[in-house]
This record gives C-alpha cells, structure tokens and sequence, in this order.
C-alpha cells in the first residue's frame, strides 16, 4: 500500500512538473525561429565586433569575453562601447550568460539595440561611419545622436555607497534639443539583488514591435529570476540597427555564448 501510495505520489510530481515547464513554454508569446548572431566569447573579439574607447579594453579568455573600461571614474576617455559589426531588424531576442568582474556600487551597464545614428550629414544611420567622433565614448554623443533601445542593468546611481541600490531602466533615445528627458520607459526596477559581482546570470531580450521584456536567470540558483517588461508604444519604433555593451568607467563585466535570434 505504502509503495502504491508512493509510486502515485511521485508520477504525479513528475507530471506537475512537467505541465509547469509546458507552461513557462506556453506563456513565452514568441519563439525562435533563425539564428542571426552567435559569439562563444572565446574567440578574437575583432572578428564581429568594433570598439569605442580610448581606453577601453576586450579580453577573450575561456570563461568568455571581458570588457574593461578604463580605471578613473568621471574621466570620459574610459568609458567603453562594444559594437556588433552585424546589423539587425525586426523582432529579434538577444541573450548571453553574463558576469561582473567589477565590485563597484557605481554608474551603469547598458545594453543598446536596433541602434542607428540620426540620419543627417554627420551622424548618417550607419555609425560605422562616424565610429571617429566616439572615440572619446561621451554618452551625449549616444544620446543626441542615435535612435536606438538602452537598458540599464547591474546599474548604480552616480552618488551610491550601497551595493543594494541597483536598478534596471527603459529608455528610447529620440534625438532633439532635450538629451535624455522625456526617454524613458515606465517600467523601472529597483533593489533587484541580482547582478552579484563573480555570478553568472542569463539574459534573455526580446523586442517584439513595441513590447520588450528582459529574462534574468542566476545560472546557479534557479529561484533568483526576474522578468521585466516594457511597453514602448508611446516612442517610434526603432526597426534596426547594431547592438553594443556600454561600460561607464570603472565597470568591467564578462560576456559568453552571446546569440541574436530573429523571433515569430
């Protein structure tokens, strides 16, 4: 009787779980459908990608590729941009595993995508073309200049003392005379305890038309996750361009198994 009551216990766990995991499937709206991108990080980074910063720095090692920024906080010339080489449109998913290699409680990560330059004479759409003028990687160059989705993460503010105060943040850069106000998206996340300086976490961005969603898994601990979403509606679309790692100064993170799919 007991091993009856058992075997019945356990078939039916089994296929809890498995109708949980159906239906994590199930709620996703979207679903791969191309592989556009793919970078293991254990390569020459140079091969796909191009970088902004004067002293700023890729190392690709076995763990995956590390982007440093350089060391003196408030100095612009160390920040640090890495761009795909490839360009993308449409709906597509972004996603890599992730690591701070940093300990800092200061300044920003930020994930840009579909980014392209304004469109006039001196910042045409391609910014391979104007890769010169970010040299020097100031972010109203970015920000005046581009159309293009930023994602801060792993994101302090400028004055923090505190490791616990990070945020994630939604912004639409629509250049004209206002810099960045008016660019963000209602959506913010704050404390989120993710982002462990020797952690690493899987993200996951999808931008489907004017709904965008980031995925956070910790690759050791499946009960940290964090989902956010965002509806962009209120801005224009931005269609396509490249995709790139901003480092502020002082930030360095590792980047693995780096993928854009082209989602339906």
């Amino acid at each position: 009787m007991r091993k009856t009551v058992f075997y019945a216990l356990t078939a039916c766990l089994f296929f809890s779980t498995i109708a949980c995991q159906n239906k994590r499937v199930q709620d996703l709206p979207w679903e791969k459908s191309k592989l556009l991108f793919e970078d293991p990080g254990t390569g020459s980074w140079q091969d796909q990608w191009m970088l902004d910063g004067q002293r700023a720095q890729v190392i690709n090692t076995q763990q995956g590729m590390e982007l440093v920024a350089g060391p003196e906080r408030g100095n612009d010339t160390c920040h640090a941009v890495l761009w795909t080489k490839q360009s993308f449109q449409g709906n597509i998913c972004i996603e890599y595993d992730y690591t701070r290699t940093d300990t800092t409680s200061r300044v920003v990560n930020i994930l840009y995508f579909h980014a392209s330059g304004k469109g006039d004479a001196d910042y045409p759409a391609d910014i391979a073309l104007w890769n010169d003028k970010r040299v020097v990687p100031h972010m109203r160059t970015y920000f005046n200049n581009m159309h293009t989705y930023h994602i801060s993460y792993a994101a302090f503010p400028y004055s923090n003392d505190s490791i616990n105060n990070d945020y994630i943040r939604l912004r639409r850069y629509n250049p004209n005379d206002k810099g960045l106000e008016g660019t963000d998206v209602p959506g913010d996340h704050y404390k989120t305890g993710l982002f462990k300086p020797g952690v690493s976490y899987h993200i996951q961005v999808f931008r489907h038309n004017n709904q965008i969603e980031m995925h956070i898994q910790n690759n050791q601990l499946a009960s940290e996750q964090l989902i956010c979403k965002w509806d962009a509606s209120v801005f224009p679309p931005c269609e396509s361009g490249r995709i790139g790692f901003r480092h502020m100064y002082t930030r360095n993170a590792r980047y693995k198994n780096i993928e854009v799919w082209e989602i339906k």
